[in-house]
């Protein structure tokens, strides 16, 4: 396939390969910087709560922090009140994001009960005036969207709210094609990306069910998106931004062996703990799931991976990494 070889989102230029979603809980700091260090084009932030920041929420602040390493980056905000948007946006501009990002597609209780979140799909004129505060307070700073393709079946409005979010002032939209009621179960809709890249100028960034290159491949094609956005698809799996780029490039790839898979997996653990203000084993409770998904798909996964949920230090992610590469190599697997 012929694309461009980047996009630009405002004066940002992103390599046009793929991105790494948005994701509560899991897109740390740590997450980001090995999604980089393995090919991913551009990071996005987890959400941070608008309100919190203008609080002084110690942990909302250490949500905000951009490094030189996860360049190109977005600081991902989440509210309802437009004033609280705009002062959240000034605090954020403090910490130098490339982007601004605002989250309209979180389908998650606790944000939708605020207003915000994908709740924002149901008030556009609300979501409208979210959007206008952030850009003006932003500057020079571009301000995109994340939003889904709707509340539920009956309400499809991801056009409608890309097309309010453009005349608002984004610089790009970035469309989960599904509802909010879907969660994460079902099948992205990629009808609903395309139809939002037919209505609007800005570039469009699309999400949902990518998981591989060819995957990400028939993103491309199927919806012309500006970028692809991956989440779920690269849990323990940061190299599917570099089997991506090559796939785009022409070019073939090599899977990693389980020994690297391992090796980077112990890495991964490792920033986690530098980064962390916790005691070593409180961390390493954030650590598990991470640990789990690098051992997915793998023969004898499901009992490693239920170790992996009573690891309590670094030494023992070792040891166990080395007890899974041997049980693979007793398997012919490599």
């Amino acid at each position: 396939m012929i694309m461009s070889e980047t996009v630009n989102i405002g004066k940002i230029q992103i390599e046009r390969t793929a991105a790494v979603a948005p994701m509560a809980g899991v897109a740390d700091r740590a997450y980001r910087v090995m999604c980089k260090r393995y090919g991913a084009a551009y990071v996005v932030s987890e959400m941070v709560s608008a309100k919190g920041i203008c609080y002084s929420d110690r942990k909302t602040a250490q949500l905000c922090t951009v490094t030189d390493e996860e360049r190109p980056m977005a600081v991902q905000l989440f509210g309802s009140e437009p004033d609280f948007m705009a002062r959240a946006v000034e605090i954020v501009l403090g910490f130098n994001p490339d982007i601004i990002d605002i989250n309209m597609g979180c389908p998650v209780p606790k944000v939708i009960g605020t207003g915000a979140g994908s709740a924002l799909m149901r008030d556009i004129p609300l979501a409208a005036s979210v959007i206008e505060a952030a850009v003006k307070a932003a500057g020079e700073t571009p301000v995109t969207v994340k939003i889904r393709s709707g509340w539920d079946s009956g309400s499809i409005n991801a056009v409608e709210l890309a097309k309010a979010a453009e005349e608002s002032g984004a610089a790009a939209v970035a469309v989960h094609g599904r509802t909010r009621d879907m969660f994460y179960s079902g099948e992205a809709d990629m009808n609903v990306i395309r139809a939002v890249k037919s209505a609007v100028s800005i570039p469009v960034i699309g999400n949902g069910d990518v998981t591989n290159a060819a995957e990400c491949l028939k993103m491309y094609e199927e919806t012309g998106c500006d970028l692809v956005m991956i989440g779920r698809g690269s849990y323990g799996n940061p190299f599917v931004f570099g089997e991506i780029k090559a796939a785009l490039n022409g070019e073939d790839y090599t899977p990693p062996t389980v020994e690297k898979r391992m090796r980077i997996m112990l890495e991964h653990i490792r920033i986690m703990l530098e980064l962390s203000e916790k005691s070593e084993e409180m961390a390493m409770h954030e650590a598990r799931k991470h640990a789990a998904w690098y051992m997915n798909g793998f023969y004898g996964s499901a009992k490693f991976r239920g170790r992996c949920f009573q690891l309590s230090s670094f030494s023992e992610a070792e040891r166990l990494a080395e007890e899974f590469v041997e049980l693979q190599h007793s398997r012919g697997v490599f």
